[in-house]
């Protein structure tokens, strides 16, 4: 399988998952949910990829990323069909839990595939490339969903985007060359390593600057996705408008990832991270102060600058870093710490919110994305 297959893969899903997530939060709140009650349907998408990233990653080592690619893919169609069938909130809260288990099983093979077809001299071409995908997606899942929900409806929209998500699973399932290209990787040194306990990898010091970083990225990319819908129905902004916004944030994130050789070369991978860290807490304190949406689109640019820049760097700082035989496990691990914080934040954030509002949500991201760079700074001294 070519890297551009994969690319095009990685596009649709992650189109469609940033398309998800403006959408849920829109269809709760229009059947009458409570914040309390979106809090906890966001945590059911990260239950699941917080119990089992670390299996999925160690499941991609030892049989290869074809299979739990598939089965995460056609996981996606499903979750995104059970709205459309049934468009009640129990289906949305069944259909985050599926789609946030099917797509960890994606997500860590996909990213271990690329990395285990890629050569030393193309290596970080090939992630560049990936989160250019991603971030285009991050641009068109949004701004796609926004649309369509003013002009179809809710229901309408899952079907949409049920059917993007089927291309993926479709390419996956006939390609040859995904065979070919990604051989097994289980030997007797990966299976002696798979024996030991997770709990050593976070011993492993070269690691744990990068997933420290990479913790208070994502958790901090994935809440904006789902809360920013919530604070522009709450000001009066249409779903066009709330999708507008965020889809700039994918924009920011293409924009930087073109220049981030450059910037790596000048700072170096963990002083950029850092700093990235530091800029996104300071968007995420003064998002909530204002209603204008062109302000709030300029906030959301430099929010897509920092959150862009922290994804690819601390992705290839943890392949580059992690233990031999071991890139999936390690690449699991660092999405199970995202998502064990994606569960516990929002259902905090949504009691939160439910009582002083929805600016304290955007605060607890601002610490957290703080206080994740003060860590991933000292550890990188």
């Amino acid at each position: 399988m070519n890297v551009t297959l994969i690319l095009l893969v990685v596009l649709c899903n992650i189109t469609c998952l940033r398309a998800s997530r403006i959408l849920v939060s829109l269809f709760a709140i229009d059947l009458g949910a409570e914040q309390y009650v979106i809090g906890l349907m966001i945590a059911l998408y990260a239950l699941f990829p917080a119990l089992l990233a670390v299996y999925s990653g160690r499941l991609s080592d030892r049989i290869g990323p074809r299979l739990p690619m598939i089965a995460g893919s056609a996981g996606l169609v499903a979750g995104l069909l059970i709205p459309y069938v049934w468009p009640t909130m129990p289906a949305l809260c069944v259909s985050a839990a599926l789609f946030g288990m099917s797509f960890i099983f994606y997500h860590v093979s996909v990213q271990n595939l690329l990395g285990t077809i890629s050569s030393d001299g193309n290596r970080t071409r090939n992630f560049s490339n990936y989160s250019l995908m991603i971030a285009a997606g991050g641009f068109l899942g949004p701004l796609s969903a926004g649309f369509s929900i003013d002009h179809a409806g809710y229901r309408e929209t899952y079907l949409y985007l049920a059917l993007t998500a089927l291309v993926p699973l479709v390419l996956l399932a006939t390609s040859a060359g995904l065979r070919s290209a990604a051989p097994k990787l289980k030997s007797p040194a990966a299976a002696r390593d798979e024996a030991r306990a997770t709990s050593n990898l976070l011993r492993h010091r070269p690691l744990r600057s990068p997933l420290i970083g990479s913790a208070a990225v994502l958790t901090g990319t994935d809440l904006f996705q789902f809360y920013m819908p919530i604070y522009g129905h709450s000001i009066g902004l249409s779903a066009s408008q709330s999708g507008f916004v965020l889809s700039v944030v994918g924009i920011a994130a293409f924009v930087v990832r073109i220049g981030m050789p450059a910037l790596v070369r000048r700072t170096g991978e963990a002083a950029l991270l850092a700093w990235s860290l530091f800029l996104g807490a300071a968007a995420f304190v003064v998002f909530p102060l204002f209603k204008d949406v062109a302000v709030l689109t300029g906030f959301a640019f430099l929010l897509g600058l920092s959150l862009g820049c922290g994804q690819p760097l601390s992705t290839i700082l943890i392949y580059a870093n992690s233990p031999a035989g071991r890139t999936g496990e390690a690449l699991g691990l660092r999405l199970a710490l995202n998502n064990a914080t994606h569960v516990l934040i929002p259902l905090m954030a949504g009691s939160i919110g439910s009582v002083f509002g929805i600016g304290p949500v955007f605060w607890i991201n601002a610490m957290m994305l703080a206080g994740g760079g003060t860590l991933v700074r000292r550890a990188s001294a």
